[in-house]
């Protein structure tokens, strides 16, 4: 992983001790509370619906076993509801979407302590929230992974540094959202971010990018478009900054609704392409091809160094893991849990975060402690956190793979369900979400509990399940195979589903929001609802393999929209 600079822990340390000053004026009274607010929220610190929330980022999801111990100790230290009705709570962190971490329960009058915690581990909230480039989001097997291109993590790491604190980028017109994926299968998620960016290398072996423009989620699901086919890696900074130029200068800002990049793309079309790519030659032009402006090769190989493979790690024959294995949880583990890798005699593991007595993405502070030691012993020190709320652990040894799997067992990250049903993607919802109209947790929790046989989730296969207690999507519900979005109707939850949503999975691009089946569900309904999907799954398979997204583009919705919208007429609710 990128090893911090002396120049890079100043920058962190001395923005720590910033926010500690700026927050003892807002203690003391000199500075107000509407002055403070958006300074805490530039370092990640947000108020929701309980207490404020802390997002750590963990840029394109890589962790130190150190690190992840920190945010251990954080979480037992400092994540403590100190009153009120929900006195004593805390003491966990939430793995998001966009591969950080968020903390629910930390008193802000702490907060500067815990930057500080933060700091001593190369860490910070920093770009996390407010109108900037947030977190650089990745494949959690980049440079690792069997069918990659191009490890994208360099590249990835010279964006970050490049936008954090970018000056003409500080104030958007609203969020930004960048992911770079480097592998044949998009596991980043690209077309839904307002810039996706897909390693490639050209029939020369030249390295370049595929850039996409005006893609996310929100209000109006909308998949990016590509804007340039084949950029040369040396210009992707300055062609970005072609394209956040023009929405800087173009985006509005007078509703936050129609203020994200997908809105001005959809409405501009190829007005918006053509100005950006005027704009990017300008830049070019500025100093005699631009070459103030491009990535130095130098500075590539500078940070390309901290992604070698480790010292000590070297291919070794590889080994047929299922060699001699009888049916049984190991089994199924290595089924599901256990990854390819592009070392020989090395697997990729994930530590699964998803069990019935915890919220999809939670970790308390001692699973983190655990997570931390199985990284030690087995991955080399590192960890992932995937995209769909996991961890990752990407350097462990075949001949291992028993042992670890014992470990993960007694720790209780060994659910074989990776990809199935319960693996499933949600928000933290009205529980703690300030914006969020209902709860997401206690659905998820209900729809666990339903499909709690492991023998039914193998029958059922691969499912991509998204939940969002609000519009926002912090969830993903739009890219769900099934999704489900709570809404408010007269101050009651009550949950759309939609199906046929899908991230992206090749280079051919396959992502498309998933189309609302029907009015919505009270919260007790979901489970028969998912239920009732799944059955007529079943009966519309074409045979045993075919898997529900591939069942459900090849049939359509309308054999799913009856049976669904029965459980309304069986519990005598109905919302229109």
């Amino acid at each position: 992983m990128y090893a911090y600079t002396d120049f890079d822990r100043q920058f962190v340390r001395a923005r720590a001790a910033q926010f500690r000053d700026q927050l003892e004026r807002n203690i003391a009274g000199s500075l107000s509370d509407e002055e403070f607010r958006p300074l805490r929220l530039q370092n990640g610190w947000y108020v929701q619906r309980h207490a404020p929330m802390l997002r750590v980022a963990v840029p394109y999801g890589v962790l130190s076993a150190p690190q992840l111990r920190q945010l251990a100790k954080i979480a037992r230290e400092f994540d403590r509801a100190e009153s009120g009705p929900f006195e004593g709570q805390g003491g966990y962190g939430h793995f998001t979407t966009r591969q950080n971490l968020q903390y629910n329960w930390i008193p802000l009058h702490k907060s500067a302590d815990v930057m500080d915690a933060l700091a001593e581990v190369d860490m910070h909230g920093i770009q996390t929230s407010g109108n900037c480039i947030r977190n650089i989001t990745s494949d959690a097997f980049a440079g690792v992974a069997p069918d990659e291109i191009v490890d994208p993590r360099p590249y990835a790491e010279v964006l970050r540094q490049w936008s954090t604190l970018h000056p003409e980028f500080a104030f958007l017109p609203r969020k930004f959202k960048i992911a770079i994926s480097g592998t044949r299968e998009d596991r980043a998620a690209i077309a839904w971010h307002d810039i996706g960016l897909q390693l490639l290398k050209n029939t020369a072996g030249e390295v370049g990018f595929k850039v996409l423009v005006g893609g996310g989620m929100g209000r109006t699901p909308i998949i990016g478009q590509v804007i340039n086919e084949f950029l040369p890696w040396q210009q992707i900074l300055v062609y970005i900054e072609a394209i956040v130029r023009v929405y800087n200068r173009y985006g509005r800002r007078d509703n936050a609704y129609k203020a994200r990049i997908k809105i001005l793309v959809k409405a501009e079309g190829q007005a918006f392409f053509d100005d950006v790519n005027t704009e990017f030659k300008q830049i070019l032009e500025l100093d005699e091809g631009g070459r103030e402006h491009l990535i130095p090769q130098a500075e590539l190989d500078r940070v390309a160094a901290s992604f070698v493979i480790p010292a000590g790690v070297q291919a070794t024959t590889a080994t047929d893991i299922f060699a001699g294995v009888q049916p049984g949880a190991y089994k199924r583990w290595l089924e599901r849990n256990v990854h390819g890798h592009r070392l020989s005699g090395y697997r990729c593991v994930t530590l699964s975060l998803k069990r019935s007595d915890i919220a999809p993405g939670d970790a308390t502070a001692d699973q983190m402690d655990d997570a931390a030691e199985l990284a030690e012993r087995f991955g080399l020190g590192e960890l992932r956190v995937s995209h769909d709320q996991n961890l990752v652990l990407t350097w462990v040894r075949e001949a291992d793979l028993p042992a670890v799997f014992e470990a993960a067992r007694a720790k209780g990250f060994a659910t074989p369900n990776i990809g199935l049903l319960t693996d499933m993607i949600a928000c933290p919802g009205g529980d703690f979400c300030a914006l969020a109209n209902a709860r997401s947790i206690p659905v998820a929790a209900a729809i666990t509990e339903r499909f709690d046989d492991l023998d039914e989730l193998y029958d059922i296969g691969d499912i991509d399940l998204h939940i969002s207690g609000c519009i926002n999507s912090c969830g993903h519900h739009h890219s769900g195979h099934i999704g489900i979005l709570g809404v408010d109707k007269d101050g009651k939850e009550w949950y759309q589903v939609s199906l046929g949503g899908s991230d992206g999975a090749t280079l051919s691009g396959t992502a498309q929001p998933g189309r609302v089946i029907g009015p919505s569900f009270a919260a007790d309904e979901v489970p028969d609802v998912i239920e009732s999907l799944i059955q007529t799954y079943r009966a519309q398979r074409s045979h045993c393999s075919e898997r529900f997204i591939d069942t459900v583009r090849r049939v359509g919705l309308e054999p799913f929209k009856a049976p669904a919208n029965a459980v309304r007429t069986l519990t005598g609710a109905a919302a229109n």
